[in-house]
């Protein structure tokens, strides 16, 4: 059920709790432990992207592409920035032995003050 939930339609972002309420709209009664497990499994095989927004906010992604996000903070909504409409110019210096592997850009938006 799970899978069929992520997979089956678009790239969709999804965080535990709202997968797990989907599932119980469904009528299906599966734990919330059991969906973080699943969500972790799906990572690690990379069939999802985990996006962290902050310590208390991870995003799944179903689109595994290199690209980076929009984070509406009042709406919780998470966009995606196709790579090519990010340009960044200077990274930092790696460590002797080290390579960067990737590169996740978060932009958080706000509803503007008045």
């Amino acid at each position: 059920m799970l899978a069929k939930l992520l997979f089956d339609g678009d790239d969709r972002h999804v965080t535990a709790e709202t997968l797990h309420q989907e599932v119980s709209k469904l009528g299906d009664r599966v734990s919330l432990a059991t969906v973080y497990n699943t969500l972790h499994q799906f990572k690690q095989v990379n069939l999802l992207k985990e996006v962290i927004i902050d310590s208390g906010c991870t995003y799944f992604d179903t689109n595994v592409s290199e690209h980076h996000h929009l984070f509406f903070k009042e709406e919780k909504y998470l966009q995606d920035i196709d790579k090519s409409d990010l340009k960044i110019s200077a990274l930092p210096q790696v460590p002797e032995g080290k390579t960067i592997s990737s590169i996740s850009v978060v932009v958080h938006i706000k509803n503007s003050d008045d």
